[in-house]
């Protein structure tokens, strides 16, 4: 379960944010996590519960921002939404795919005291 170590990463983010701008406690994490990240949200939310349980952030809510997934096709340059990795492209029918969006995770908003 690589959610785990996300979460830990996540955990990492909000101390040294705590650290460095001198807040006491986190209320609720924002992260935008995209469709073609590979991040099951229920197993997510299940280790955030774990992790955050005796840090600054216990008993944090947790808010997650889908973001779509995006793409361009290498052989006409046509840009797409893509729900799923190894799509062809609606434009030609080439399975040269680059994704440019929606593949990654990122905590966009923290709110503290």
């Amino acid at each position: 379960m690589h959610e785990m170590s996300l979460v830990e990463g996540v955990l990492q983010i909000v101390e040294e944010a705590a650290y460095s701008q001198k807040f006491s406690r986190v209320k609720t994490v924002w992260l935008e996590v995209g469709q073609l990240a590979c991040v099951e949200k229920d197993a997510l939310r299940f280790c955030f519960d774990a992790m955050m349980r005796d840090s600054i952030a216990a008993g944090a809510r947790l808010e997650i921002i889908d973001v779509p997934g995006q793409g361009r096709c290498m052989q006409c340059s046509t840009s797409m939404p893509v729900a799923a990795l190894y799509e062809a492209c609606p434009q030609c029918g080439s399975y040269q795919i680059e994704v440019t969006g929606g593949d990654g995770m990122r905590v966009k908003e923290l709110e503290v005291e």
